[in-house]
């Protein structure tokens, strides 16, 4: 009798340490993303993998930008600046020949109509939605092929998705933070980047690496190369993390490259 319990009681165990092996729910994912990403995302990968991982935390951040744009915009002082800002653009246009100034003329004035009527939050709304998904499985696309190519890493278009995507919980804190440090300054933030917050010419190459300075997005880089990492079964995090984050800088260069090439790109020096 005992030997046969003897037996028994090593299967007994195993099914115990298979049970420790659950499934975590989205809130779980969350805090790990913040917590302990590296253990989060290794214990992802071993189940199937979910469409809401990445589409929560990507619709979530596009409502907190929107949201901010109709906060923002509804302090005057903040929307004197974007008119002013768009009206900087428009001369900078006519300055390279681009339009004549009394075509600047007529634009600043529509520009400035635009903006203050509500069909301003409608269309920013919708552009916000559209532009954030496209970027967002474009930039999927292109970090899965890089990791492809040099990392010769093993995992899926969704694989990538999920990295990057449960990884936008940090944008959505840097959002936040940026939208109320916005509003207490009473002036137009993009980041939380130094470059917000010293005086720079915008177009320099100082004012790009200032821009890069930015703890909360070097957090994100950082969490999304775990993410990679994990989630495509590597042992070497490290590897992964250098290429997230050198792709970051090596596409943000190039873009500053293009923006001072051709002035009408100014949009892609940011």
């Amino acid at each position: 009798m005992d030997e046969k319990q003897n037996q028994e009681a090593p299967k007994m165990s195993s099914v115990e340490s298979e049970q420790e092996e659950f499934e975590m729910n989205h809130t779980d994912k969350i805090v790990g993303v913040f917590s302990e990403p590296g253990k989060t995302f290794a214990k992802m990968a071993k189940f199937p993998l979910k469409t809401a991982d990445w589409i929560i935390p990507v619709c979530t951040l596009i409502i907190i930008t929107i949201l901010s744009i109709i906060v923002l915009f509804n302090n005057p002082q903040i929307k004197l600046q974007a008119k002013q800002e768009s009206e900087k653009r428009i001369q900078k246009m006519v300055e390279t020949g681009t339009i004549r100034q009394d075509s600047a003329e007529q634009q600043i004035e529509a520009a400035n109509k635009f903006m203050d009527s509500p069909l301003f939050y409608i269309v920013t709304s919708i552009q916000t939605i559209i532009v954030s998904f496209v970027m967002f499985f474009i930039i999927s696309g292109v970090f899965l092929l890089f990791v492809k190519l040099i990392l010769k890493g093993e995992g899926t278009y969704k694989d990538a998705m999920i990295a990057y995507g449960l990884s936008y919980y940090i944008l959505i804190i840097q959002a936040i933070v940026t939208v109320i440090i916005a509003f207490l300054m009473g002036k137009i933030l993009r980041s939380t980047s130094v470059a917000e917050f010293v005086n720079v010419d915008k177009t320099s190459i100082v004012h790009w690496i200032l821009g890069k300075i930015d703890i909360l997005s070097i957090w994100f880089y950082i969490v999304v190369g775990i993410g990679f990492a994990k989630m495509f079964k590597s042992n070497n995090t490290k590897k992964y993390i250098f290429l997230i984050i050198g792709l970051w800088l090596g596409f943000g260069l190039l873009f500053f490259a293009i923006a001072k090439a051709v002035p009408f790109l100014s949009f892609l020096a940011g």
